[in-house]
């Protein structure tokens, strides 16, 4: 097999940055990257979602880390385990999906994807998708399958813990996901399997099974997950996902509305940032005398850049700044008419800036509503608040990026 050039710096990094484990050890994997033979890896997504989102990029990154290596890039879709469903962090089981719901959600990866990967040139990444091989297994199959694994090991899986404790169902399929997901390391025979760090039990399943099966060592490589303040995962199910699909305003706009408490992880997972700077920008964000905000700036500007090029990027920025730190209001604001007065709670709910009474109440209470009227700025924190005609042409604000102009006819 060609061997690659070694570039000891360029793999340094790429095993110092966005790496929370490496299986059987980072020492072993160094060793056999700086032996200079390409090695085959993989990245599986299951498409339960129509947009790859800032959790599949982070993982992406270092993908396109090991392509410019020159190692050999597997992205594998999930058409068959999406079906199945990951019950990884999941406090209940998941809704199954079709095959045409998959297919229709997966429609879009690879142009997404290609932002961040190569998938032409002279080291391009190979598409697989796993419903090739797992349509044709047999039950015996199945059963032989299932047979390296016990009931105990599955059950030591925290979730799963956690609901026989709160007497929720655990699906005898999810049981079999692990071992779904680790054959695809067999069948693709690969070298390498890179995900979440919360898909380390499943990245080991494929790790076992290739020993079993393959009589071969299988590196797992675990990336850092983006998280919350709370410790919580940054994506789909907690309403803070940034997509590749994002258009650039509003993937600023997401990143800036993060708490400041995720700064430095995110510059170190979601941008090009030299891990030395991020020691100088950990240090200035503990100083008392820097601005937070200016941080975030930064750190929109740079993950817009990653994803829709640093001219674009700029002028996110500068809108950004126009409309929220000076107070500015962002052009052609919808309009909407009324004959008589309104409450506000009827009108956000009406206009759909929140979903329910209750909702609406709680960021009245809050102080999340504003009115613009003339020169000044009228924050709403009474819920009984009336709209009447005395606020003609005012622009209603609702947090920090939805606005309506109300007109009374």
């Amino acid at each position: 097999m060609k061997k690659n050039n070694i570039n000891e710096k360029a793999i340094n990094e790429l095993l110092d940055r966005s790496i929370s484990a490496i299986y059987p050890s980072k020492k072993e994997l160094k060793e056999k990257l700086l032996s200079g033979d390409k090695i085959s890896l993989y990245l599986g997504i299951d498409p339960t979602g129509p947009s790859l989102h800032l959790g599949h990029a982070i993982c992406l990154n270092k993908l396109a880390e090991f392509q410019k290596l020159g190692h050999k890039i597997i992205f594998l879709i999930g058409s068959f385990t999406a079906m199945i469903g990951d019950p990884t962090d999941k406090n209940s089981q998941r809704k199954p999906l079709t095959r045409e719901q998959v297919l229709e959600n997966c429609k879009d990866y690879i142009k997404q994807a290609s932002g961040v990967l190569d998938f032409e040139g002279k080291n391009p990444v190979k598409i697989l998708y796993n419903s090739d091989w797992h349509d044709k297994l047999t039950f015996s199959e199945v059963i032989s399958l299932s047979s390296f694994f016990t009931v105990q090991q599955m059950l030591e899986r925290d979730m799963f813990q956690k609901r026989l404790e709160e007497e929720k169902a655990i699906g005898l399929n999810e049981f079999l996901y692990p071992l779904m997901q680790g054959y695809d390391s067999v069948v693709m025979n690969v070298d390498l399997e890179l995900g979440g760090n919360d898909q380390i039990f499943n990245m080991l399943a494929g790790r076992t099974l290739m020993k079993k099966i393959n009589n071969k060592e299988k590196f797992v490589v675990a990336i850092k997950l983006l998280t919350d303040s709370s410790g919580k995962k940054m994506g789909k199910s907690e309403g803070n996902m940034l997509t590749l699909s994002d258009p650039p305003k509003t993937m600023f706009g997401k990143v800036m509305s993060w708490t400041d408490e995720v700064m430095v992880s995110a510059f170190e997972l979601c941008t090009k940032v030299p891990l030395e700077e991020i020691k100088e920008i950990k240090e200035d964000y503990e100083k008392e005398n820097t601005s937070p905000r200016d941080l975030k700036l930064r750190l929109a500007s740079e993950v817009v850049s990653l994803y829709h090029g640093d001219e674009v990027a700029l002028k996110e920025k500068e809108n950004f700044i126009d409309q929220f730190s000076n107070k500015n209001l962002p052009e052609n604001i919808k309009e909407v008419n009324y004959k008589k007065e309104i409450d506000i709670i009827t009108f956000l709910t009406e206009n759909s800036f929140y979903s329910s009474n209750g909702e609406a109440r709680r960021m009245v209470e809050q102080g999340a509503i504003k009115i613009h009227k003339d020169s000044d700025i009228l924050k709403v924190e009474d819920t009984k608040f009336i709209l009447t005609k005395e606020y003609n042409d005012c622009v209603i604000q609702a947090g920090k990026r939805k606005f309506l102009k109300i007109k009374f006819n």
